[in-house]
């Protein structure tokens, strides 16, 4: 016959070593965006560059890749929120968001930069008009272009298509 005895404080130490490895696996499973690609096939068919959005530049050049020439510099940028819980305004957003092969609700509960530019080519249209992006470690989560006016409108990132 074999006896082990174990201390009370093996125990404990073993103990935090499966939950700290339960507690690791499930961050890297539920946190959001953690599987994400380099590229998000969006409904059009288009390879279009999510991620990697760090910069100044990098935000140009991610409204560039859908033709949008914008001033250089962000009209704003703020930290906002995404709610837990969606209102009707903000079920109607991820809606837009849906089409363009994104979703805010992944992102519940997480702050994130949101910022805004001033588009310079938008056709046809003599007032402002704005391109907002709202990224979260780097990767574009969700965004549209806007009219300044409150009777106005809002698309994708590809305006009227």
């Amino acid at each position: 016959m074999f006896i082990y005895s174990i201390k009370a404080s093996t125990l404990k130490f073993f103990g935090a070593l499966v939950v700290s490895a339960v507690a690791i696996i499930g961050l890297l499973v539920f946190i959001p965006g953690a599987d994400s690609g380099a590229e998000v096939n969006n409904p059009m068919g288009d390879e279009i560059n999510f991620v990697g959005i760090n910069t100044n530049e990098d935000r140009l050049a991610f409204l560039a890749q859908f033709g949008w020439e914008v001033k250089p510099e962000a009209v704003t940028e703020e930290q906002v929120t995404i709610p837990a819980e969606f209102d009707r305004v903000f079920i109607m957003y991820n809606e837009l968001q849906h089409r363009q092969g994104l979703d805010l609700s992944n992102f519940r509960r997480n702050t994130v930069t949101r910022f805004t530019y001033q588009v310079l080519n938008f056709p046809d249209y003599e007032g402002v008009v704005y391109a907002t992006i709202l990224v979260y470690r780097g990767q574009v989560i969700a965004g549209d272009i806007c009219s300044a006016d409150p009777n106005g409108f809002v698309y994708g990132f590809r305006g009227r298509e």
